[in-house]
C-alpha cells in the first residue's frame, strides 16, 4: 500500500485497458482520476469499484483528440483535484485513451489520418505538455504505445506510426524531465481482447486463433495481462526504470 497520498490521471479509464490500469492502481493503495470519453456510466462505475477497495476516485469527460479543449480540462482537474482529493497536484499521467484502426495502406484518408494523430500523438503531446504544471516533481508518465511497432501487421500503418512517434516522445520526455525527477516510459501491449478495434481480436474466431498461436504463451491477451504492469511503474520499486519500452504481450511475434 501507498504511504502517502498519491493520485493517478488515466485517460480512457472506463472501459478495456484503461478500467483494468485503473483498478489495478487502486489496489496499489492509489487514488485514481480517470477520463471517458462518452461511457459516463461505465466511468461512475469505475469509480464505485476503486471506492470499493478503499481508494479515491473521480472521472471527467476528455476526447483527447480535441486539443483545443485542454486547457478547460485541465481547469476541471484543478477543481476535481480540490474537491475529490484535497490537493492541488497529482502524480501519474496515464496517457491510454485511444481508438483502433485498421485499414490498408492504399486506402487510408487523410481524413483517417488526421483523427489518428491527434488522438493518438498530438493529443498525448500536448495532454502531456499542459500537464506539466500539476504534475508532481518525482512523478509518473506512462505512455501507452502498442506491440504494433514491433510487428508488422497489414491494415495499421497509420496507427503504428502514430504509436512510434510516442515512443520517440517519451524518450525525449525522460530526458527532459529528468530534472524534476519524473520518469517517462512506454508499456505496449500485444494483441489484447477487448471492445478496441469494433472487438475484433475478441469476436473474430480466426484472428484470435492466428494471434494466439504467434504468442509463445500460446492464447491472447487480456486486460488483466496489462493493468499490473502499468500499476508497477508507479511503484517506489519501479523509479529506477526510465526512457524504456516494456512489451507486454505474452511473447507475440517472436
Amino acid at each position: 500500500m501507498a504511504t502517502e497520498q498519491k493520485i493517478a490521471l488515466v485517460t480512457g479509464g472506463s472501459r478495456g485497458l484503461g478500467k483494468d490500469m485503473a483498478l489495478r492502481l487502486a489496489d496499489k493503495g492509489f487514488d485514481v482520476l480517470l477520463t471517458y470519453n462518452s461511457q459516463k456510466d461505465d466511468a461512475e462505475a469505475v469509480v464505485r469499484e476503486i471506492e470499493q477497495k478503499g481508494q479515491r476516485a473521480a472521472t471527467l469527460q476528455l476526447n483527447v483528440g480535441d486539443i483545443a479543449s485542454f486547457d478547460g480540462f485541465y481547469e476541471q482537474v484543478k477543481t476535481a483535484l480540490s474537491d475529490a482529493f484535497q490537493t492541488d497536484k497529482f502524480n501519474f499521467l496515464i496517457n491510454n485513451a485511444g481508438i483502433g484502426m485498421y485499414v490498408p495502406f492504399a486506402q487510408v484518408s487523410e481524413e483517417q489520418f488526421d483523427e489518428l494523430h491527434n488522438i493518438h500523438f498530438k493529443g498525448v503531446y500536448f495532454l502531456t505538455q499542459k500537464a506539466l504544471p500539476l504534475l508532481t516533481d518525482g512523478g509518473r508518465i506512462i505512455n501507452i504505445s502498442s506491440g504494433l511497432t514491433r510487428i508488422t501487421m497489414p491494415g495499421s500503418s497509420a496507427y503504428a506510426s502514430m504509436k512510434g512517434a510516442v515512443e520517440v516522445f517519451t524518450r525525449y520526455l525522460a530526458k527532459e524531465l529528468g530534472a524534476r525527477k519524473i520518469t517517462a516510459n512506454v508499456v505496449a501491449p500485444g494483441a489484447i481482447e477487448t471492445d478496441f478495434g469494433g472487438g475484433r481480436t475478441r469476436d473474430n474466431a480466426d484472428i484470435n486463433k492466428m494471434i494466439a498461436s504467434l504468442t509463445a504463451l500460446g492464447r491472447v491477451g487480456l486486460p488483466h495481462d496489462i493493468g499490473g504492469v502499468v500499476a508497477f511503474l508507479c511503484t517506489d520499486d519501479a523509479y529506477w526504470i526510465n526512457g524504456q519500452r516494456i512489451e507486454v504481450s505474452g511473447g507475440q511475434g517472436l
